[in-house]
């Protein structure tokens, strides 16, 4: 089977929308003020990217993320321009709550400390339909827990959010996130999130995970970090009938597109991605990457 060339149609944008206060400060990763994302999305329309990633900070914190579920978080209304500007760009999100809670983990925690599953889960699914309400075509858990597919697919039912697809994120545990973290002040006060991540060493334990988060609901995967999923991506290829969408992180993209200077490492990784799979690739060069493929 021949496998056609990268086109500007496999890619999705990822943004990292913040606050106006919070861009002066210096940070790894580019971000955006809501302001901006409507021009961004007209620029992945005139070069054929047809999707946009959406993770945005959290503007006020507190222990149960709840910002994150309001009409008016960042999110929100960073999905609602992006709408505005193109109905037509297909608007996925990021569903967690490490952007909003005061600690930067992923979960809600108990008075001795540890995760509050139930509350945690209840407080995704809320977030969902938020974004669901927002405009968003695709919301993507990526807290790795177990029963938030389920969840979060039953509250957008019930919100008649039927069309809105679910994507999780399918995780392996690795220090090319710190990039993002830093920039969107996610960095958890426990110091990792291995409890909730895929050991790298255990690639069925991510195709397993895949499966379940599939028979729960799930439409589509995304498997972070991309360059290290190739393995993964031919597996699940051969096992289940979703789109797989392959996540460029923060530290490929710091790494190897040197902040878009030069796009030729990464346009090697995402052939071999494609040809691995992927039905599309979600990555922070998309929009450049698209004008030259364009």
């Amino acid at each position: 089977m021949t496998i056609s060339a990268l086109t500007p149609a496999d890619l999705a944008m990822v943004i990292l929308v913040r606050g106006d206060h919070d861009l002066m400060a210096s940070r790894p990763m580019p971000t955006m003020p809501i302001k901006e994302v409507g021009a961004v999305v007209g620029d992945l329309a005139r070069y054929g990217v047809p999707a946009l990633k959406v993770f945005a900070g959290g503007d006020r914190r507190d222990a149960h993320g709840s910002r994150g579920a309001t009409a008016d978080s960042i999110m929100a209304n960073a999905i609602r321009e992006a709408k505005s500007a193109n109905p037509a760009v297909t608007v996925m999100t990021e569903t967690c709550l490490c952007s909003y809670t005061d600690s930067g983990e992923c979960h809600i925690a108990r008075k001795d400390g540890q995760p509050d599953l139930a509350a945690t889960l209840e407080a995704m699914a809320a977030q969902a339909v938020a974004q669901a309400d927002a405009g968003a075509d695709i919301v993507g858990p990526a807290a790795m827990l177990a029963g938030s597919v389920a969840r979060i697919r039953r509250a957008l039912d019930e919100t008649g959010h039927h069309n809105v697809a679910v994507m999780p994120h399918l995780i392996f545990d690795s220090r090319l996130y710190e990039g993002y973290r830093k920039t969107m002040d996610a960095v958890p006060t426990s110091g990792d999130r291995r409890l909730f991540q895929i050991d790298p060493r255990s690639p069925m334990a991510a195709v397993d995970s895949a499966l379940a988060f599939i028979s729960k609901g799930a439409r589509m995967l995304l498997p972070e970090p991309a360059l290290f999923c190739a393995d993964v991506l031919i597996m699940l290829k051969r096992t289940c009938d979703v789109q797989l969408s392959p996540f460029s992180v923060s530290g490929e993209y710091l790494r190897l597109a040197v902040c878009g200077d030069d796009l030729r490492l990464l346009l090697e990784l995402f052939t071999f991605l494609k040809r691995s799979g992927s039905g599309q690739i979600i990555t922070y060069a998309a929009a450049d990457m698209a004008r030259i493929l364009a």
